[in-house]
């Protein structure tokens, strides 16, 4: 059970990457139809398949490059779906009974996943379902992440945690609203609202508009290649920088905290390591204008990041579980033998 939910972990890490090519590569709509492509399972290949497709959907002719990137995406996402429904049945054994209310959450969260993947292309790309798909991939992941990490065996040192709750609470909140902002940066097509280092060109603060955030956004038949103002996507772009800011240093005061700490040192390490990485990568999309592999890599970066809060919070509770543990048994086992209890 513990081998399954690993391969479905990996295999959602790679529908998050290929989720991000498909819409960095602009071929959220390269199939107009859900779940098949032009009305084949298939990317249609042959003049003939061709033809039909054009008379199907006249008003969305084919580019075989987008559609086979897109139909590249649902198979892989399709296959995790198996794979977390698998997970689920295996979970009503007996044996695995810890695996079981994840797993059926995890079920739930495939199902809503797979819904709001269809109105990603039903509703054209609207930018509040566009950023709901992202979020609920990357929820998927940590908590596969999460049960994978759950039922490995720890040996080592359970330092005293005290302090550090609080930090981490704040990192979590502060990362989950950066990578949202992030999509919503994504969605509306604001990742070149703003070319300029370290600011955003002209009077960015002056021209801030507070509607480019509002969650349906302004009407429109289509959202491919956004529909807001050049005010309002700059408003986007300033507004993920400026959080990017407050969550680096957030993270860097939680990766040295974690740093003190025997058994947690890895994660601060790996953390302070992945936050400057991103901000590299960050500032390389501003100034080499977005190529496609650097915003792939900055998309899977901060699932990466996900990772390692995910697994510092495991961490965290494990070692707060073990406390516990000793202190409700510590008094049994004096009183066995023989000793004096004493609060």
């Amino acid at each position: 059970m513990r081998t399954l939910c690993g391969f479905a972990f990996v295999l959602t890490l790679i529908v998050v990457v290929l989720g991000a090519w498909t819409r960095l590569t602009d071929a959220g709509l390269g199939c107009p139809d859900w779940p098949g492509c032009y009305g084949f399972h298939y990317v249609p290949a042959t003049p003939g398949e061709h033809a039909l497709a054009a008379e199907r959907f006249p008003a969305a002719p084919l580019e075989v490059t987008k559609a086979r990137n897109e139909m590249i995406h649902r198979y892989a996402a399709g296959t995790l779906g198996l794979t977390i429904l698998l997970m689920a049945l295996c979970s009503l054994k007996r044996a695995y009974r810890s695996y079981r209310w994840p797993a059926l959450i995890l079920l739930v969260l495939v199902l809503v996943q797979a819904t709001l993947g269809m109105l990603t292309v039903t509703l054209n790309l609207m930018p509040f379902v566009v950023m709901g798909h992202l979020l609920g991939g990357f929820t998927i992941l940590s908590l596969l992440f999460w049960l994978w990490c759950r039922h490995r065996a720890y040996s080592g040192p359970r330092p005293e945690v005290g302090g550090l709750a609080g930090v981490f609470r704040l990192a979590l909140a502060a990362l989950l609203l950066q990578i949202a902002l992030g999509g919503w940066t994504a969605a509306n097509y604001a990742a070149m609202a703003c070319t300029e280092l370290p600011v955003c060109q002209g009077d960015w603060l002056g021209q801030w508009q507070w509607s480019a955030f509002h969650p349906h956004g302004m009407p429109a038949e289509t959202y491919q290649y956004g529909v807001l103002s050049q005010q309002e996507r700059a408003t986007i772009h300033a507004a993920h920088r400026l959080w990017a800011v407050f969550t680096a240093g957030i993270l860097l005061t939680l990766a040295w905290r974690l740093n003190g700490r025997p058994g947690l040192r890895g994660f601060g390490r790996a953390i302070g390591l992945m936050v400057l990485l991103q901000l590299a990568l960050g500032v390389a999309n501003v100034m080499l204008h977005l190529p496609l592999w650097v915003a792939v890599a900055h998309n899977g970066g901060a699932a990466v990041l996900l990772l390692m809060l995910t697994g510092t919070g495991e961490r965290l509770g494990r070692f707060r579980e073990a406390k516990w543990q000793e202190a409700w048994h510590c008094p049994q086992r004096e009183y066995e033998s023989g000793g004096t209890i004493s609060h």
